[in-house]
């Protein structure tokens, strides 16, 4: 008995310390390592010949990385691989390889095998595979087995399929059927299980077992809403305890990752440690954690808030959130990935130990997973897709998308991460809800950022009175903070002090209340300057004339190349293509010219701009921006200059008055949730996404440095880099407002201007008339205004107003109760 127990604890960490030596010491490079920037191999980009290209599993084993990729829905296989990296960097593409829409990823420590696909890979490195016809669907993730953890294993699908598999002949046993229909021509083995799954919602993504459960996660659906609406139900987190049994609903709610403490491995006390979920909704992040107390008999969950970093990923379809993961990558805390922002969280976390968890930065890549390797951290990332399913807009023309997809991975050291984008989190508990009363919110983070408020409304025809509570120490020990005296259709503006302390915040109304808003809008200090990196030293700015550029384009078949055309000052052009070795080389090719400039044709009339800001006008509605140099109002030298792109999979880019943006889908949420990223302030030509690269056209004669590549015939260049180095380019900045020397209308309301996103904030209002204006504040980016603050004006005479730093919404406007000319600017720095 004592030898067996030895025997499987050894079996149990042999593997885990095998592992860990493989990531800590194998992984070094040698002097020979091939060219990178930014963290970015262009040698190591993969490629498909499907609409998309990501990155589902990315896990070092057996003195190697192996990855895999995914196309978008192919249940029974595709042109993705698995591939196997050396430490030197050397790519290799497992012959094994049957592709499909794999996420899952998990080390069977009694085996001593890597689960990563359908694929099966033992410690000498030998691969065996689980074809789709005996497991069809988009295996999404890996949990232990209930009964027999030594031998089996759990495998779910993105349509709820669940099965058991036997890791030593690998058979398969259907326990929920997958939701896709049979492929025509497979056999009876590819519908195994008989049971059709209930579960709401679809487009799974996590699962994890624990206290005698096997517990799931999707994050869609398929009401047609979905594809508009960022509000629609969507989602479930569920739950499994044994075989004819189907899913049970745990939470409607859009759900993705499911772990523990245990993490790749599982966790090593089942019965014992928590269980966390990730997920959201239109309202803010949920933290789901099912945790036994100190003599409970069952487990129970428990449920938290934490603020929005990116609104990217807000569609209720699902589609825009790749594969958030809770990883080990060597750090006292775990390193969570959500709805853009990289995030620490307690290894420890439970109900009785919730504190810990606060933001690191802001990112803008798409990471569908992640893993330490050596000194260096690993994300695989979603990076080039060719078809850009609902991400279509105005903005972006007829352009045409990349020809192949293709992704990356993006090499960074750990500390990195403190100093990406500044972090910003913006979220609700409540959103418009109807809340009776006595009802009690569910905790939302309090800790980890530096300027933070609550914007309370209601549209109730009585006062309410709010409680507000914190659990200062994350133990579940809540006290009084204040109460709030909510007005009949009223609003409150409740600022924290930077140095006031707590783990979570949570509301309570004292009375019924109808559509109850509570949001939150916090922001770390931006401590850039506005001075730009000095990668960025040869773009040309506003006032250079020796300037080269062009459009860009990422060339389809086997080229595997950028196409770059460029734009000569007398009219002419002439191709280049961009290679895998920094290599950018002239072409005779005139009809690929000419097909990649009408494709990649800038279109026109995407902006527009007056004396008071810039403005951007499409079929939801006319939003203005603040200007970052008057200079670039109007085209440059080289003409049109490109102002949307997607950069990264359904994820645009935005290029207005010198500012990058990043722009939602307008299935999340659209131009309403636009936020600021960079302020350059230079004529940048174009810009494109290759082989996880960012390439910019627009550059001087000449340019030099890390970041450039010159053409082999010495007449032009371009910039390349990872897309989180934009946030290099300075602290977002600029001037404007939604009047300047307007004729203005009683009672009508301006157009909104961009607020969100930005450091210090200075208003200058101004009136031919006496006036009383009104500030109107959009505290949630879904159009509900709410009075900020009245100002009484005399004809002529400046008014002055600095917003205090804990201030947030995504929109201002502003509203005059007397006709005349006016202006409202504001100046931010």
């Amino acid at each position: 008995m004592k030898m067996d127990f030895v025997f499987k604890f050894l079996m149990r960490f042999t593997p885990l310390c095998f592992s860990l030596c493989s990531l800590m010491g194998v992984a070094s490079l040698s002097a020979q390592e091939p060219r990178q920037v930014s963290g970015i191999y262009p040698h190591l980009a993969m490629f498909n010949a499907e609409g998309e290209c990501g990155t589902g599993a990315v896990v070092p084993w057996a003195d190697r990385l192996w990855v895999i990729t995914y196309g978008p829905h192919l249940p029974f296989g595709s042109s993705d691989k698995l591939y196997e990296i050396t430490p030197d960097l050397k790519q290799i593409v497992r012959p094994e390889s049957v592709g499909g829409t794999p996420a899952n990823r998990m080390i069977h420590t009694e085996t001593n095998q890597l689960l990563i696909g359908p694929y099966v890979i033992d410690a000498e490195r030998t691969v065996r595979v689980i074809p789709p016809n005996r497991m069809p669907g988009r295996l999404t993730g890996n949990a232990r087995h209930l009964t027999d953890p030594e031998h089996k294993v759990y495998y779910a699908t993105m349509e709820e399929g669940l099965y058991e598999v036997d890791l030593s002949d690998l058979s398969v046993t259907g326990l929920i059927q997958d939701g896709n229909k049979p492929k025509p021509g497979f056999s009876e083995e590819s519908a195994p299980a008989r049971l059709a799954s209930a579960l709401p919602g679809y487009h799974g993504k996590g699962l994890y077992s624990g206290f005698g459960r096997v517990i799931y996660a999707n994050n869609g659906d398929r009401d047609k809403r979905v594809l508009t609406d960022p509000s629609t139900p969507s989602g479930a987190l569920g739950e499994w305890r044994e075989a004819g049994q189907d899913w049970q609903l745990v939470r409607r709610n859009q759900f993705t990752e499911v772990t523990g403490p245990g993490g790749i491995y599982g966790n090593s006390q089942p019965n014992k440690d928590p269980v966390w979920s990730v997920g959201w909704d239109h309202r803010s992040l949920i933290l789901m954690c099912l945790a036994k107390a100190e003599g409970q008999q069952e487990a129970t969950w428990h449920s938290y808030r934490l603020p929005k970093s990116s609104h990217s990923y807000d569609g209720a379809h699902g589609w825009n959130t790749e594969w958030p993961r809770i990883r080990d990558i060597g750090e006292d805390s775990l390193l969570m990935t959500m709805h853009g922002a990289f995030w620490k969280f307690p290894k420890s976390f439970s109900p009785s130990q919730s504190s810990g968890i606060m933001p690191r930065s802001n990112y803008l890549k798409v990471i569908g997973d992640f893993a330490r390797w050596g000194d260096r951290l690993v994300l695989g990332c979603d990076d080039s897709a060719n078809k850009e399913f609902l991400n279509v807009r105005k903005a972006k023309g007829s352009l045409a998308g990349p020809g192949k997809s293709q992704s990356n991975l993006w090499f960074i050291a750990p500390e990195k991460l403190e100093s990406l984008g500044p972090a910003i989190g913006r979220g609700a508990v409540w959103l418009q809800d109807d809340v009776k009363a006595g009802t009690l919110s569910e905790p939302y983070l309090f800790a980890g950022y530096t300027h933070r408020s609550l914007q309370l409304v209601s549209q109730s025809d009585h006062e309410v009175e709010v409680v507000v509570e914190v659990d200062l120490q994350g133990d579940g020990s809540w006290q009084e903070r204040q109460r709030v005296l909510l007005p009949a259709r009223g609003v409150q503006w409740v600022d924290f002090a930077p140095t006031e302390s707590g783990a979570w915040i949570r509301l309570k109304p004292l009375q019924d209340v109808k559509a109850l808003t509570a949001f939150f809008h916090y922001r770390n200090e931006d401590k850039r300057t506005p001075d730009a990196a000095d990668m960025f030293a040869g773009l040309a700015g506003p006032a250079d004339l020796d300037v080269t550029g062009g459009v860009l384009l990422a060339r389809g078949g086997e080229f595997k190349t950028l196409r770059y055309v460029l734009e000569n000052r007398d009219g002419t052009r002439a191709c280049y293509d961009l290679g895998s070795a920094f290599d950018l080389t002239a072409q005779q090719d005139p009809e690929g010219l000419a097909w990649t400039a009408k494709h990649a044709a800038i279109p026109e009339n995407v902006l527009d701009h007056d004396e008071a800001s810039l403005i951007y006008s499409d079929e939801k509605g006319r939003w203005r921006l603040p200007r970052g140099d008057a200079a670039l109002d109007t085209s440059g030298i080289l003409g049109l200059e490109r102002v949307c792109r997607e950069v990264c999979t359904e994820r645009d880019l935005l290029n207005a008055g010198g500012t990058f943006f990043e722009l939602p889908a307008e299935n999340a949420g659209g131009f309403a949730k636009v936020r600021p990223v960079a302020t350059h302030n230079r004529r940048i030509k174009d810009y494109a996404s290759y082989r996880g690269l960012l390439v910019l056209s627009g550059l001087k004669a000449g340019a030099q440095g890390e970041h450039i590549v010159t053409s082999d015939d010495g007449k032009t260049s371009l910039w390349v880099g990872a897309v989180d180095d934009l946030w290099q380019f300075g602290k977002p900045r600029g001037i404007g407002g939604p009047w300047k020397d307007t004729s203005v209308k009683a009672g009508e309301a301006s157009d909104p201007y961009l607020f969100t996103g930005y450091d210090r904030k200075h208003l200058t209002l101004q009136s031919d008339h006496a006036t009383t204006v009104r500030v109107e504040a959009d505290v949630s980016g879904t159009g509900l205004w709410v009075t900020y603050r009245s100002f009484d004006l005399k004809p002529g005479e400046k008014v002055e107003h600095e917003f205090p730093a804990s201030f947030g919404a995504y929109w201002l406007r502003c509203v005059s109760d007397t006709a005349g000319v006016m202006s409202a600017q504001l100046k931010y720095e």
